[in-house]
């Protein structure tokens, strides 16, 4: 295959990708047809079913565009600046800078992992990887003494997620939420949950 060639082909699965994105969003996983997807991508069915069989592996390749993206966004993480201001930087982009269709469409997919045995280890193996990636993350900054060493950080890092999965399920219900408003409260949380486990001890001791 010629570079051009593959080009063309990566173009088309991307065209493919984000009409499906959008009937996921419009419509809900389930109730979309493929005949849907082909019509909001302009293609024939046949033509569409060479690069994607199901609906399924269509959502596989929307998590796989959507890895690489935040893969890159950890690999290029600098603390050079300190982890929390990184951390702000990154909950500003995610929270508040993301697209309404991306927020919906991921609440979309955890609504089907409810249901769908492949888009559930799909999603799973999602969120294996940004927990691993920020646990890397946390250790790296630990080790700089941006954090305590002692700090329980797959804890914090759990937490994370689940705060930000309920960021992301507010934006998709609520068109009023603000979550900029939220960020502040956000890193001041993150911060305590990232302190030494001598010194929360101590706290506790004392309250």
């Amino acid at each position: 295959m010629t570079p051009a060639n593959a080009q063309r082909q990566s173009d088309r699965r991307d065209e493919i990708l984000a009409a499906a994105q959008r009937c996921f969003v419009r419509s809900g996983f389930h109730k979309t047809s493929m005949h849907e997807i082909c019509l909001e991508a302009g293609m024939s069915p046949g033509n569409l079913y060479r690069y994607f069989p199901s609906k399924e592996a269509i959502i596989a390749g929307i998590a796989e565009r959507d890895r690489a993206e935040v893969a890159q966004e950890f690999a290029q993480a600098d603390l050079s600046h300190g982890l929390f201001p990184l951390l702000e930087g990154m909950a500003h982009h995610h929270f508040t800078e993301r697209s309404i269709e991306q927020v919906k469409l991921c609440t979309e997919v955890m609504s089907e992992a409810r249901r769908d045995p492949e888009i559930a280890r799909i999603s799973a193996a999602f969120d294996a990887d940004i927990r691993k990636w920020l646990v890397d993350l946390f250790r790296a900054a630990a080790e700089r003494g941006d954090i305590a060493k002692d700090a329980d950080i797959e804890g914090a890092v759990d937490m994370l997620i689940i705060i930000a999965d309920g960021v992301w399920w507010r934006r998709a219900l609520d068109p009023h939420f603000k979550a900029d408003a939220l960020i502040p409260v956000f890193m001041d949380i993150t911060r305590h949950m990232l302190r030494s486990r001598a010194e929360g001890t101590a706290q506790e001791k004392t309250s």
